[in-house]
């Protein structure tokens, strides 16, 4: 459950009450909509099918994957599935060593998604242990699917373009200059990536 339109929108204000440059780029695109994903085992494995191609054909390997493995293609499943049926499904060497990494941890309790720690850094650290979810996965996961409010995704790069463009700085950020900048909008960062993303294509910000 990602954050709701009554969270976006209260995060979005407190930071433009602060910085009127918040302000003007709201004005220009209006407040953004939810991004919300179910919280689980299935949409950190639909992260991993889906790094890395086209959304058509993240969502073709997935319908085979079903089709192959089941509704929502369970842990069991895919430990117990072979090499060459997860490649006909379309899923490649390195990304079933991934889904298997995923499954196995899940299947052993490593990584209890439906208790995840409280604290942000510590939660992002369960999660990549998984093989082929890194940090930027990690902390998509845990806005558009726990709702976390402060989730700050500084590594990517349209968040670093239009954190540029809002402030009008002369280059784009870098990771590390993004996160240092996002400091000053706790604990509503996550509010602020999303209003980034609605405003990547949007030329006037």
């Amino acid at each position: 459950m990602g954050l709701s339109a009554a969270s976006i929108k209260s995060g979005i204000d407190a930071v433009c009450a602060i910085d009127s440059r918040f302000a003007r780029a709201l004005a220009h695109a209006g407040y953004p909509e939810p991004r919300i994903r179910e919280r689980g085992y299935a949409t950190l494995l639909r992260t991993i099918v889906g790094q890395q191609v086209s959304v058509a054909s993240a969502n073709s390997v997935w319908n085979k994957m079903e089709a192959q493995l089941g509704a929502g293609c369970s842990a069991e499943a895919v430990v117990a599935a072979k090499d060459g049926a997860l490649r006909a499904c379309g899923l490649s060497g390195q990304k079933q060593a991934y889904a298997r990494s995923l499954a196995e941890l899940t299947l052993a309790g490593g990584l209890p998604l439906d208790a995840l720690p409280a604290d942000d850094e510590e939660a992002i650290a369960l999660l990549t242990q998984v093989k082929g979810i890194g940090r930027w996965s990690a902390e998509i996961y845990l806005l558009f699917a726990e709702g976390r409010p402060d989730i700050w995704p500084a590594g990517d790069l349209a968040v670093q373009e239009v954190v540029k463009r809002i402030l009008a700085l002369p280059l784009r950020p870098t990771e590390k200059e993004t996160r240092a900048l996002g400091e000053a909008w706790r604990p509503h960062r996550g509010a602020i990536a999303i209003l980034s993303w609605h405003c990547y294509n949007i030329v006037a910000i």
